[in-house]
């Protein structure tokens, strides 16, 4: 059985044009902590048996981010097979205020085998990056994602 996870990219026009930014969290705990390049996700969660992909990926959005995303349309973006899963993404027009996340969180037992229970937050910060930035910042199954957003903002226009 497949597990599926489902998120959702915001987007918003650069303040400069021509371009778009994209918000992405970094993932937390310590097995990132000292990593950038590659340690980046769109705001993404299992989805629930039953449960709507697009409503999983707003629901997470929501825990991870601790504030639901901006009303609007929801595009599809597909999905991507990584890591062992199916991860589906739809994108969403919209700003949000990185500054001010509050992520759900996990536990660990960290340093390994030393008996710790540690508790770290799933997304430790967000940040908006360019569509190159992006491309880099972001574990590399979701990098599709950032290429058909893309293309579907160019079909738009």
């Amino acid at each position: 059985m497949t597990t599926i996870s489902a998120g959702l990219l915001l987007h918003r026009p650069l303040s400069e044009p021509p371009g778009v930014e994209l918000l992405l969290g970094h993932m937390g705990g310590p097995f990132f902590a000292r990593k950038d390049d590659g340690a980046w996700s769109i705001p993404k969660g299992l989805v629930e048996a039953d449960e709507d992909p697009l409503a999983g990926a707003l629901r997470e959005f929501t825990e991870e981010l601790g504030s639901p995303p901006p009303a609007g349309p929801a595009v599809p973006l597909g999905s991507v097979r990584g890591r062992g899963k199916t991860i589906t993404v739809f994108a969403v027009a919209g700003d949000f205020d990185a500054a001010t996340i509050t992520s759900n969180t996990f536990t660990l037992e960290w340093p390994p085998r030393s008996g710790r229970i540690q508790t770290f937050p799933e997304i430790d910060r967000a940040a908006w990056f360019d569509a190159d930035t992006a491309r880099r910042k972001l574990s590399a199954a979701q990098v599709p994602f950032v290429d058909r957003l893309l293309t579907h903002l160019a079909d738009i226009a």
